[in-house]
């Protein structure tokens, strides 16, 4: 590869990571607008999920699709990050692209359940229509808000795959600019907190109504990381347009 092809590329996947964290970010302002469950989620009982699914469809549909936009563009922001790290520790580049396929994989199924099964499910129990008993069943285990659920439990392997990502990826993202060095601190903290919480809930030190609260505050940091690579990404841009000019 060319100097300058080497310079394409670099701008192209500059221009992809920038472009995915504003989408992340913009996706993340209007999950707060769109409901994900019935109102009261972990302790909510089940008829009242069933009566909540089947008078807010649309909104339920909505918000679980605005979640696939944001976990597409969250998995942009991180191949970008594989791509940049690729000049430091290639093997950790390779693995780390391969941590964000998984998760990519495991995220996509529940949410795709959650836009194309569930609404079904509800329809079917509430109307009592043929296979309305297997539908009652299959709807208490894709659960959406129980941490132990058939549907959830997919969510927690896509979580735990990115704090695995994070552990690959923080000691050569970590670099002489601020906002390398703050993604990089960040993102080692999710892995290495993800890990911690986990421990204490398989030794039993966490209860599960604690679970979702728990988890979710440790990747709320993920903001800042998204936020750090943003800059990071579109300094990227700038530095490529100068080298464009002078080849030029």
């Amino acid at each position: 590869m060319t100097t300058r092809e080497r310079t394409i590329l670099d701008e192209q996947i500059n221009r992809f990571g920038f472009w995915s964290a504003v989408v992340f970010i913009a996706s993340l302002a209007i999950s707060l607008f769109l409901p994900l469950d019935v109102p009261g989620g972990y302790g909510a009982e089940h008829a009242d999920r069933v009566a909540w699914l089947n008078a807010n469809q649309g909104v339920f549909i909505l918000g679980w699709s605005n979640q696939i936009v944001a976990m597409l563009s969250l998995s942009g922001v991180f191949f970008g990050v594989a791509w940049h790290i690729g000049t430091k520790n290639p093997l950790r580049a390779i693995l780390s692209a391969m941590v964000v396929l998984v998760s990519v994989v495991a995220f996509i199924i529940p949410k795709f359940i959650a836009i194309w099964t569930i609404p079904q499910l509800a329809a079917v129990v509430a109307t009592g229509a043929v296979g309305a008993n297997m539908a009652d069943q299959l709807l208490v285990l894709l659960n959406v808000s129980i941490p132990f659920s058939l549907y959830t439990s997919f969510d927690y392997l896509g979580f735990w795959l990115y704090a695995v990502f994070g552990l690959l990826v923080a000691g050569p993202l970590y670099n002489d600019d601020i906002s390398s060095k703050v993604a990089a601190v960040t993102f080692g903290v999710v892995g290495v907190a993800f890990h911690g919480v986990l421990a204490a809930l398989l030794l039993g030190a966490l209860e599960t109504a604690d679970i979702e609260g728990a988890f979710m505050t440790v990747f709320a940091l993920l903001l800042i990381f998204v936020v750090a690579m943003l800059l990071r990404f579109r300094r990227g841009l700038h530095r490529n347009d100068k080298v464009a000019h002078h080849d030029d």
